[in-house]
């Protein structure tokens, strides 16, 4: 069963972080997972711009490492580049010296591209994966994110046009839509990104980073 909206009891299991935008208007906010990548970056910020949308990136610090320039061209753009860990590791799977090691790893890859350091950075673990205790230790010093919309963009079982149907129909003001810059979610990307900004945009919605 794919849960495209998170229900409100798992919500409130993590109060800590960020699962919608509340109280805005006809602004999305569409958010890329597992990148940069130059199979799938550069797609993405192509069908971006043709629509004026900005989005928030949440890179894994390999890939920051291996392709440092096409971070640069998603913060030229008006981008913000947000931290997924170094590695793509679950905060299940792996001990809390390690997960907390990897996000630091990560964070010093974001902040040598960034113009000046964040006070607080986003932070979206992997597969959503994270305990209660490292929630509350790293919202000391990150903005956790997770999200309102998830397309399954990634799922190959899942059919391009029943992913952007459903993806469309789960969308509301404020949603933070969940995509992925990644070779895994090619099909999927490729067609129901561009109708999905198509869709919205006709409807006076814009796309802003968080």
């Amino acid at each position: 069963m794919r849960l495209i909206r998170m229900p409100g009891p798992v919500r409130r299991l993590l109060p800590e972080c960020l699962w919608a935008m509340p109280g805005t208007g006809n602004q999305l906010y569409l958010t890329f997972d597992d990148g940069p990548i130059p199979e799938e970056t550069p797609f993405v910020l192509e069908q971006l711009a043709r629509y004026n949308a900005k989005a928030t990136f949440f890179c894994v610090g390999e890939n920051l490492v291996r392709h440092p320039g096409i971070a640069r061209q998603a913060l030229a753009a008006g981008h913000r580049l947000a931290n997924h860990t170094h590695r793509h590791i679950s905060g299940w799977s792996h001990g809390r010296p390690e997960f907390l090691a990897d996000v630091a790893r990560c964070q010093q890859e974001l902040n040598e591209l960034l113009p000046a350091p964040e006070a607080r950075p986003l932070l979206r673990p992997p597969f959503g994966r994270i305990t209660i205790p490292l929630a509350r230790t790293l919202d000391t010093s990150h903005q956790l994110v997770m999200w309102d919309v998830l397309t399954y963009d990634y799922d190959r079982d899942f059919s391009a046009p029943k992913c952007l149907a459903t993806a469309i129909r789960a969308t509301r003001p404020g949603s933070i839509v969940v995509f992925h810059d990644s070779l895994k979610a090619s099909r999927n990307l490729r067609y129901v990104l561009p109708r999905y900004l198509a869709h919205f945009a006709a409807l006076g919605f814009t796309f802003e980073p968080l």
